[in-house]
Parts: structure tokens; C-alpha cells; sequence
């Protein structure tokens, strides 16, 4: 497939991905190994990165025929990119690694994307215009952050996830004009309490956990997962009695949730092993008594 009309970017395809083709304000996660003319010769390659990062097009990629070719992916697609010098790396090429007038090839997976038009847009204008953006604007650039925040977490990139997820926040302190706006502004607020709970407890940061769980219980007293998160950093603070009380009231909404269940009898589990060492300590402070 001719992707130019030229020539210039041909394709092939190795295996079909999904959905809609990547826009051209995406961020792309991508696996790529770049070629000289016939395969000979690999002068870049990212196949040993465990998690890509994410790439904006035409900022951290420059390349024209890849980020022509990166246009045409979907979701989960892996092709093959002949580019011609005039869209790789043209008549001076790139000593030493690609002499001139060279035509190159790249192998691309395409793992993922988000895209950022909307956030782009937002964070270029002044506070007091951001203030006048409608709110559903603004609410769909704190889901786009959010998403940020996901995929980040998804690669165990924890502190990363965090500054996303507090990106995101600081967007929804704007005070809504209607209760209607409120409830809206709120449950995305929810969702961002709940993912940072979650976060600081992957960051050994119990006490942060705690603090926005409970903050996530402020909009939602019935929250299962608000419950279930709140427990977990008490667990983790050895603030057993704490802990029982949020997995208890957990437990009774969802009786049959098995992590919640499963973290009920790691508790019940730590506080004999600590009851246990209290007794310990105390048969060896009066020992030397009884003597």
C-alpha cells in the first residue's frame, strides 16, 4: 500500500489491529526496529523496552514517513514502513549510523494510544480562560488525564499514574454554577480519589491511600471500593481495628467479593500473629520476675 501517492511510504501489513486509526494529536505506545535498505542492518530499536513510552507525534516523533504510517495504524496493528529518503532521513542522512539518499525500513507495533488534542488545547490557555471553557470540556480533558493516569499505572510507572491523577484534579477545582454541575464535577472526582487511594498503596504510602479513600467516602458514604481501599492502608498502618471496620462495612455490601473477603482473612490472620508477639513480649518482661 502506497501511502503517499508517490511512493514515497509504502506499507505492508503483518497483522490487523482495531478501532478507529490513530489521530494526529495522539500520544502512541509503539514497538518499532528501524532497518537499512534490505534488512541488513538495525540501527535503532526500542524491542527490549518492557513498557514503550508513550511518543506524541510530531514532537517526539519527527520522522514524516513514519508518523505518515503511525496515521494509518489502529489499535494493535503491526506493519511494515518502507520509507523512501525523502521522508526518512533525506540527502545528508545520519552519520555514521545511515548514509545519505538511503531508503529505511521499520517494523511497528502499535500497543496503544490516547489522544491529546483536547488536553493540548487546554493547557495553552491562561487560568481565566480555562475557568470559561464549558464543563464539558473540561470534564473530558481530566478523563483524558485520567486515561494518562491508567495506561501509566498500567506499566507500574506509580509516580507517574500519581501526577497524572493530581493533573486531573486540579483541573476540577473550578466551583460548578448548578447542583446538576456539581454531581458531575464530583463523580469525576470519585474516580480520581479511587485511583489515587490505589496508586499511594502501590507507593508504599498508606497514609496517603487512606486520606483520599476517605475523601472518596465524603462523596460516596456506600462505596465498595472506597471501603475496600480505606481497609487496605489501615492493614498496611497496622491500625487493625480500623481496618476491620472498613472491610466489614466492604463485606456488607459486597458479601461476595473475593479480594475483599480475601483481605478480611489476611487481617484476621496478622492480628493473631500480632496478638501472638504482644503475649510474647509480655511472658519475657515478667519472666525474670517469676525467677
Amino acid at each position: 500500500q502506497d501511502l503517499t501517492g508517490d511512493g514515497g511510504v509504502r506499507k505492508e501489513q503483518l497483522c490487523p489491529g482495531t478501532g478507529q486509526p490513530v489521530p494526529p494529536s495522539a500520544s502512541v505506545a509503539v514497538k518499532y526496529s528501524g532497518y537499512l535498505g534490505n534488512w541488513t542492518k538495525l540501527f535503532c530499536s526500542n524491542g527490549n523496552s518492557k513498557y514503550p513510552r508513550l511518543m506524541k507525534l510530531g514532537k517526539d516523533i519527527t520522522l514524516l514517513g513514519l508518523e505518515i504510517g503511525l496515521l494509518s495504524m489502529t489499535k494493535g496493528e503491526a506493519a511494515v514502513f518502507i520509507l523512501k529518503p525523502e521522508y526518512a532521513y533525506g540527502q545528508r542522512g545520519c552519520p555514521p549510523s545511515i548514509p545519505p539518499n538511503t531508503t529505511v525500513l521499520f517494523r511497528v507495533e502499535l500497543l496503544d494510544f490516547i489522544d491529546s488534542e483536547e488536553c493540548d488545547a487546554f493547557f495553552e490557555l491562561t487560568y481565566e480562560q480555562q475557568d470559561r471553557l464549558p464543563l464539558e470540556k473540561v470534564l473530558k480533558v481530566a478523563a483524558t488525564e485520567r486515561e494518562f493516569g491508567n495506561y501509566f499505572f498500567y506499566k507500574q510507572r506509580f509516580k507517574v499514574a500519581k501526577d497524572r491523577y493530581k493533573r486531573a484534579l486540579s483541573i476540577l477545582g473550578r466551583s460548578s454554577s448548578s447542583k446538576a454541575e456539581q454531581s458531575q464535577i464530583n463523580a469525576s472526582k470519585l474516580l480520581l480519589f479511587l485511583n489515587l487511594s490505589l496508586t499511594y498503596l502501590k507507593l508504599e504510602r498508606p497514609d496517603q491511600a487512606l486520606k483520599y479513600g476517605e475523601l472518596a467516602l465524603e462523596m460516596d458514604q456506600g462505596n465498595a471500593k472506597a471501603l475496600f481501599r480505606c481497609g487496605q492502608a489501615c492493614l498496611y498502618m497496622r491500625e487493625y481495628s480500623k481496618s476491620r471496620d472498613f472491610l466489614a462495612r466492604a463485606q456488607c455490601l459486597q458479601p461476595f467479593n473475593r479480594d475483599i473477603n480475601n483481605e478480611l482473612k489476611k487481617l484476621a490472620r496478622y492480628y493473631k500473629e500480632h496478638m501472638e508477639m504482644e503475649k510474647e513480649m509480655c511472658c519475657q518482661m515478667f519472666n525474670p520476675l517469676n525467677s
